[in-house]
């Protein structure tokens, strides 16, 4: 009897792993919307090209790079987390399968992750850069010195989290090889 209910329970905690799907499901419907302001953003680059200053452009470019480095990283959690926490995909028939797919564990799915929140908040610390000492515009308030060096801090923060990370996991790869799957299939042929 006691079996049959450690079982079943096994077999519910082992089912609660679709209960992250339509978070994914979720994350693919923000992906959707930063499209639509993507396409806003491009439109406004559009529009003022003419009559932009160099900086004004630039920023509008950085905005372009800002989204479109959200959206890597939506797509990275969405693929690397449904398929290393919920199910295998199977795409081996699929002509532009990313090759990062055929090795993908949760710890390259974090340094992945974390190397893009380091472009990311460089794109942001860029534009607080170019912000600083300026008026405010429309719907931004000034950036003070202080401003930047709190952007900075949290910045090396990410920076230094992300080589800890990467720092562990090649250690983690040496010590435990096991853990790596193999980049090719070993023959089975003595040679």
């Amino acid at each position: 009897m006691l079996k049959k209910i450690e079982y079943g329970l096994e077999h519910v905690i082992f089912w609660s792993r679709w209960l992250q799907a339509p978070i994914y499901v979720g994350l693919i419907l923000a992906q959707v919307l930063y499209c639509y302001k993507f396409a806003k953003e491009v439109y406004h680059l559009v529009m003022i090209t003419e009559s932009s200053t160099e900086m004004e452009f630039l920023l509008s470019v950085l905005s372009l790079i800002d989204i479109a480095m959200v959206a890597n990283l939506i797509t990275m959690v969405v693929i690397g987390g449904y398929a290393t926490f919920v199910s295998k995909l199977d795409l081996d028939k699929t002509a532009d399968k990313p090759d990062w797919l055929e090795h993908i564990d949760p710890g390259a799915i974090k340094i992945k992750l974390a190397t893009s929140l380091v472009g990311i908040s460089s794109i942001h610390l860029l534009k607080s850069f170019i912000f600083v000492g300026n008026p405010p515009t429309e719907g931004m308030a000034a950036i003070t010195h202080q401003d930047i060096l709190w952007q900075v801090v949290i910045h090396m923060t990410f920076v230094v989290s992300t080589l800890l990370l990467a720092v562990s996991e090649f250690i983690m790869h040496r010590r435990y090889p096991a853990h790596v799957a193999p980049l090719t299939v070993p023959s089975d042929k003595n040679e």
